[in-house]
């Protein structure tokens, strides 16, 4: 098998994945995209492993591990979008400016912190 039929499907795969993740909005379909990604590049793990007839595998125990740090990802980022959607009821990724606490709060001064014209240098006037 020639080594450019793989690289070509995973250099696709990879441009999806890049599109997902600069495109998208939602957060699981962004986690979806990172995802693509690294099959993506498991693919060519596997491809240069059989095509350099490694005795060791080095590219499938890399795929290995990249297969257990995927699952890991995978975990710990549906773990914060779920909590992202407690607090807020959205996982809109470009509403998401900041992940303090007291969304509230943020709103009322304008987007901006109560300290933030002090730290710039100008005059915080007391009501």
């Amino acid at each position: 098998m020639h080594l450019a039929y793989p690289a070509v499907v995973s250099a696709l795969l990879f441009s999806i994945g890049v599109y997902g993740v600069l495109a998208r909005r939602n957060a699981i379909l962004v986690l979806m995209s990172v995802e693509l990604m690294l099959n993506a590049v498991n693919l060519n793990l596997v491809a240069f492993d059989v095509h350099w007839r490694d005795r060791l595998h080095g590219g499938q125990v890399l795929t290995l591990f990249t297969i257990v740090i995927a699952a890991a990802e995978v975990g710990l980022g549906l773990a914060i979008v779920l909590l992202v959607y407690r607090n807020r009821r959205m996982i809109d990724v470009d509403r998401l400016r900041t992940l303090a606490e007291d969304g509230a709060g943020d709103r009322r001064n304008g987007g901006q912190r109560p300290d933030a014209d002090a730290r710039h240098g100008a005059e915080v006037s007391s009501s």
